[in-house]
C-alpha cells in the first residue's frame, strides 16, 4: 500500500461516489469518469480548479481547515469521514520528516487484570483486540462461538478468506463491508505503519472484494452490533456486541458478547457453553472392589 498521498487517494475515491444529481448539478452529457468532476468538486467548494487538482495529485500538501470543511461538504461526508479527512489533511501538512521519525510502537500487552476479568466470564463470551483486528486475549466461550477468536488470529483476514466464516456469519456482507471501513478510522491519518501496511497488502493480494471496499475509502467508528452466526452446533443465534476500550493501552478494545436473559439466544449460549466445557473425570468409586 502506498500512503504517500493518502489525502489526494481519499479527495478522488470519494469524489467518485457523488453522483452529480445529489449536489444539485445535472448529469445529462457524456461523463468520462465516475461521480463528480475534479472542476466541480472545486466549484461546489468555492476554490480554484488548479488549486483542488494540486491537493488530489499531492502537490499541495497544507491545506486550511476551512478548505477540508467545505470539500467534506461537498463530498457529503458524515462526522466520521470528514474528522478523517482533517486528520490526513494534518499529517499532509507535517510532511515526511515527521513520518520518517515514527517508530513502530512495541506490541500492546493486555493488562492481567482484563486477562482475569474475561477467563472468570462463563456466560459472556469476550475477546481484545487491537487496532488492526489482531486477537490477544480470548476466553474459551468466545473460541467456542468461532475457532478463529483465538490468540494471534486477524479477524479481518479470517472473515475474508476463511470460507468457513463466510457460512458462520448470516451478515457477511456487511460485515465485511464494516470491517474494512472500521480499519481505515482506527487507523487513521498514519497510513504507512508496518503493520496495516502489511495487512492491506496480503488481503489486496487474496481478496477482490477486499480490494473493492478498500477502494472506496470509507470510515466508519468501532460500534456495538447484532452478531447474527448460523452455528454448526446450536443453529441460528443472536448476540449482542459490546466494544469497550482498554484503559493505558495503545488502542486495545474489549468485545463482549452478550444475550437477552431468558431469551433462546440466551439458552444457545448456555448450551454452547455445556458442548465446549472440557469434561470432568469420572468421579471414583470408593466402594468398588479390586478387580482380580
Amino acid at each position: 500500500m502506498d500512503g504517500s498521498n493518502a489525502l489526494g487517494d481519499f479527495l478522488r475515491a470519494r469524489r467518485e461516489l457523488v453522483r452529480p444529481e445529489d449536489v444539485g448539478l445535472g448529469s445529462g452529457g457524456l461523463r468520462r469518469v465516475p461521480g463528480l468532476r475534479r472542476e466541480e468538486v472545486a466549484l461546489l467548494a468555492g476554490i480554484s480548479s488548479d488549486y483542488y487538482l494540486r491537493l488530489e495529485q499531492g502537490r499541495d500538501r497544507s491545506p486550511s481547515l476551512q478548505v477540508l470543511e467545505a470539500l467534506a461538504r461537498v463530498l457529503r461526508l458524515d462526522a466520521d469521514a470528514t474528522a478523517y479527512l482533517i486528520g490526513l489533511g494534518r499529517a499532509a501538512a507535517g510532511g515526511r520528516a515527521r513520518a520518517a521519525r515514527a517508530r513502530r510502537p512495541a506490541p500492546a500487552r493486555v493488562p492481567a487484570s482484563i486477562l482475569q476479568l474475561i477467563n472468570g466470564w462463563t456466560d459472556n463470551p469476550a475477546y481484545v483486540q487491537n487496532r488492526f483486528f489482531d486477537v490477544l486475549a480470548v476466553n474459551p466461550l468466545a473460541t467456542a462461538l468461532s475457532p478463529n477468536y483465538a490468540v494471534g488470529v486477524n479477524l479481518l483476514e479470517t472473515t475474508f478468506l476463511d470460507p468457513a466464516e463466510r457460512e458462520l456469519r448470516r451478515d457477511w456482507e456487511a460485515t465485511t463491508e464494516d470491517g474494512v471501513a472500521i480499519l481505515r478510522g482506527l487507523a487513521g491519518p498514519d497510513v504507512n505503519d508496518p503493520r496495516l501496511t502489511e495487512l492491506v497488502g496480503e488481503l489486496s493480494v487474496r481478496s477482490e472484494r477486499f480490494r473493492q471496499l478498500w477502494a472506496r475509502h470509507d470510515v466508519r467508528p468501532q460500534r456495538g452490533h447484532t452478531l447474527r452466526l448460523t452455528h454448526p452446533q446450536v443453529g441460528d443465534i443472536e448476540l449482542q456486541s459490546n466494544k469497550l476500550a482498554v484503559g493505558g493501552t495503545d488502542g486495545l478494545v474489549l468485545v463482549v458478547f452478550h444475550a437477552e436473559p431468558g431469551s433462546r439466544n440466551a439458552e444457545l449460549l448456555r448450551l454452547l457453553g455445556s458442548l465446549s466445557a472440557p469434561a470432568r473425570p469420572a468421579a471414583r468409586d470408593e466402594h468398588r472392589s479390586t478387580p482380580p
